[in-house]
């Protein structure tokens, strides 16, 4: 009889531990199961914003810095009447054409770069720097400089632009404040005195650029864009006219070309561009314009295009 009462006893607590077992096996499912789901949650919401948890700040501190956010173009000027910056130069035997339009063209509020290209005597380049020292209006000013480390200037080679470029940081760094930089030889007389340009000019935005350009080369694309030229002046002392390579070259697919006039008025911060050159667009036309036939008459061009 106990036998009998103990077997039931023990069945009986057998049927009561099987439901508390399934019910903490379900409690443990429901919360590992919510326990997931909530991870789960967590996770895509950092994944769908990885900018605000993580990215932006490792992306910040990780940021290269370059020069070019250190540049900054500085304004045209705020003055009614403008300035300008003039590039007069000339090679042997032009240096009384160089006085004769220097004198010409000379203002006050201007400022002027002359060079004699090394093809000119030692002697007649001192004779210049004189003139410029010792004239007593340019002495009391102190806006007109030489160019006392000459060039080797080669017609219709990038020596030219080279040059130009040259005496456009040269006044850049000494000239002050001006408005436009413009480029003439020797042989240029002006039609209009500086003060009636200077009142033209005193009524139209300061960063106009005034150059003739075409982007029809036409006949130039066989003659000067195809042939490869080698201009002597960018390696020897001793001036000579440009030499042709039998070889030649593709036009260009990856920009077109444009051509104009060597002869040009352009704007400070358009100059600035292509001495600082910052998205390098001047430094590439230029290594190309290096072998082109007549490269002043493309190189600005291109540039400002």
């Amino acid at each position: 009889m106990e036998n009998s009462n103990n077997n039931g006893n023990n069945s009986n607590n057998n049927n009561k531990q099987q439901p508390q077992k399934k019910k903490k096996w379900f409690f443990s499912l429901v919360f590992s199961l919510l326990l997931s789901t909530l991870l789960i949650i967590i996770s895509i919401s950092i994944a769908s914003t990885p900018t605000r948890f993580y990215n932006r700040p490792y992306i910040h501190n990780l940021r290269p810095k370059f020069v070019e956010q250190e540049l900054h173009v500085l304004s045209t000027s705020s003055e009614r009447i403008p300035r300008l910056a003039y590039l007069i130069s000339g090679s042997t035997g032009d240096g009384e054409s160089l006085k004769r339009t220097l004198k010409a063209l000379y203002h006050p509020r201007n400022q002027y770069a002359v060079h004699l290209d090394l093809e000119a005597s030692a002697d007649e380049r001192m004779e210049l720097a004189k003139f410029v020292e010792s004239e007593p209006l340019f002495k009391q000013v102190g806006n007109v400089r030489m160019v006392s480390k000459a060039n080797l200037v080669t017609y219709r080679g990038p020596t030219m632009v080279t040059n130009t470029l040259h005496a456009a940081a040269i006044l850049l760094k000494e000239g002050g404040d001006w408005d436009w930089f413009i480029n003439l030889s020797a042989s240029d007389y002006p039609l209009v005195t500086q003060d009636d340009l200077l009142h033209v000019l005193s009524t139209i935005p300061r960063d106009l650029n005034f150059i003739e350009h075409t982007s029809d080369i036409g006949w130039k694309e066989h003659q000067r864009a195809k042939p490869v030229i080698i201009d002597p002046g960018l390696y020897t002392v001793q001036k000579s006219d440009v030499f042709w390579v039998p070889e030649k070259r593709n036009v260009p697919t990856a920009y077109k070309l444009f051509t104009g006039s060597a002869w040009m008025m352009l704007s400070r911060p358009f100059i600035e561009f292509c001495l600082w050159g910052w998205d390098n667009l001047p430094r590439i036309v230029l290594m190309y314009y290096a072998n082109f036939l007549s490269s002043p008459e493309g190189y600005f061009h291109y540039s400002y295009l």
